[in-house]
């Protein structure tokens, strides 16, 4: 999208906070813009000008930006606490693995390997099992 922006093109966003993932991130964007002298207006943040050079505007950015970036950390910080908590109470183990010990697909894809009489795509491609995922059994098989 940017590469297309033109002078006096206006971006509309719904959220400040959905534009970007870091408040450098979205410095750096609104520098892009600027510099291709198009402007950027958020529809929940009304304040939001950046058609003309405001200084208001350019401070409030600043702080919304920062308030943004510390609501993100303390959200990330609250939900690495919960996971920790949840393992400490044995009630989080982490992502489930898809291939089990006793995965049909996985142990007949092995087993295929092992008789040597087909490539490892055809062995994929039968038993619809990734060739990584396969490649890493086989290494814990053989260790």
């Amino acid at each position: 999208m940017q590469q297309n922006l033109q002078e006096d093109d206006i971006i509309y966003v719904t959220d400040l906070t959905r534009i970007t993932r870091s408040t450098q991130d979205l410095f750096e964007l609104i520098d892009n813009i600027r510099d291709k002298k198009a402007s950027l207006k958020s529809l929940k943040d009304t304040w939001l000008d950046l058609s003309e050079d405001n200084p208001y505007s350019q401070f409030l950015i600043t702080v919304m930006a920062g308030v943004n970036q510390l609501e993100r950390d303390l959200i990330r910080m609250r939900q690495r606490e919960g996971i920790e908590l949840a393992k400490k109470e044995g009630k989080f183990k982490g992502r489930l693995k898809k291939y089990h010990k006793n995965h049909a697909g996985m142990n007949y894809a092995v087993k295929l390997y092992k008789e040597g009489n087909m490539t490892v795509n055809q062995i994929c491609e039968i038993t619809n099992v990734s060739r990584a995922s396969l490649y890493r059994k086989l290494s814990e098989v053989n260790n």
